[in-house]
């Protein structure tokens, strides 16, 4: 059985539609969320269409982006369900552990870690 095109079916399919909330992060600490309606029984490869038009992105863009539901990636074949949020993920720039590491060294053994802030007078690790 074929599964419905979600671009051309949101405006007849009005009557057995779904809400979603898609989130898009085009950059650091900037989230865009709008909720879309689309017809029951969407997977989430036909609704990328509409996603994109709803985030005012270009539909290239969100393509090349992996994709997720509640936090977890996600197949494009996957069927949509009411009260689902779809995020798309950027990729990662640099590698959090090499981050973290960098981070660490330059701030150095004594301001960082689990014994850095220390009552005063107080013994090594306490």
């Amino acid at each position: 059985m074929a599964m419905p095109d979600c671009a051309a079916a949101i405006a007849h399919a009005k009557s057995e539609s779904i809400t979603v909330d898609v989130l898009y992060s085009p950059g650091p600490r900037v989230v865009q969320e709008r909720p879309v309606q689309l017809p029951a029984g969407c997977q989430l490869g036909q609704a990328l269409p509409a996603l994109a038009q709803a985030l005012g992105v270009p539909f290239a863009t969100l393509t090349a982006m992996d994709v997720g539901i509640w936090g977890l990636r996600c197949p494009k074949d996957r069927v949509l369900e009411a009260g689902e949020r779809i995020e798309f993920y950027r990729p990662l720039r640099v590698d959090p552990k090499v981050a973290r590491h960098e981070r660490f060294v330059s701030q150095g053994a004594k301001s960082a870690g689990l014994f850095a802030k220390k009552r005063p007078g107080a013994k090594a690790g306490y």
